[in-house]
């Protein structure tokens, strides 16, 4: 038995005889207390519960409970839901069997931590000035594609990473001649100014018979 848009969880459950209504209710209970965040909604006709989206479902038949958990929960626990009839996003649990509860249980908490990573991730994804989306972090806040875009084609700036060039201009060093005027010291001290920069600045120095300033 199915029951033709119910408004609410409760009225699906109630739709269906006393022994279903039983089991219903404890698998309702079991999701519930391994997401105890989640809400309770009907989607797609269906009991739903949802944590930042879909979380899981469930559903009654004639001959089995219907559980939802997606492709993703299906796929975590394949070994322990191989003795289950399914298909890509759903198991059937026969009616006139116990359900594994305490795997029920286990499915709905990995979903809960992948939905939680998910929402953690997309946080994480921002969008410049320009339309680039990227991954934002405090290690690299700014867009990696305006970066490369921005990175000289032909000088001997497009040797250094993004922060090196930008300690550069901010001291107003934009060719070889200008840098030739500072110590290696002063360029040691800028903010964004690695080793791995120094050498390759004293290689393209070297090449146009120049040298830090050694005063």
């Amino acid at each position: 038995m199915t029951m033709d848009n119910p408004s609410d969880v409760d009225k699906y459950i109630a739709a269906f005889s006393k022994e279903i209504q039983e089991i219903l209710e404890r698998l309702r209970s079991t999701i519930k207390n391994a997401a105890p965040g989640a809400e309770q909604r009907i989607n797609y006709g269906i009991p739903t519960f949802t944590l930042i989206g879909n979380l899981v479902h469930f559903a009654a038949f004639k001959n089995h409970i219907g559980f939802y958990p997606a492709p993703s929960g299906i796929l975590a626990f394949k070994k322990e839901l191989s003795v289950y009839e399914g298909a890509k996003g759903s198991i059937k649990f026969p009616i006139d069997k116990p359900l594994p509860f305490d795997l029920i249980k286990e499915i709905v908490k990995y979903r809960v931590k992948e939905n939680l990573e998910k929402a953690e991730a997309k946080k994480r994804v921002s969008t410049c000035s320009m339309g680039h989306k990227y991954n934002r972090s405090s290690q690299c806040p700014a867009c990696p594609v305006c970066e490369r875009e921005r990175r000289p084609k032909e000088n001997f700036l497009s040797i250094l990473s993004a922060p090196a060039r930008r300690a550069l201009a901010n001291k107003g060093i934009l060719n070889l001649k200008q840098l030739s005027a500072f110590s290696e010291k002063e360029i040691v001290e800028l903010h964004g100014m690695g080793p791995g920069s120094i050498t390759k600045l004293k290689t393209a120095l070297e090449a146009k018979g120049l040298s830090f300033n050694r005063f």
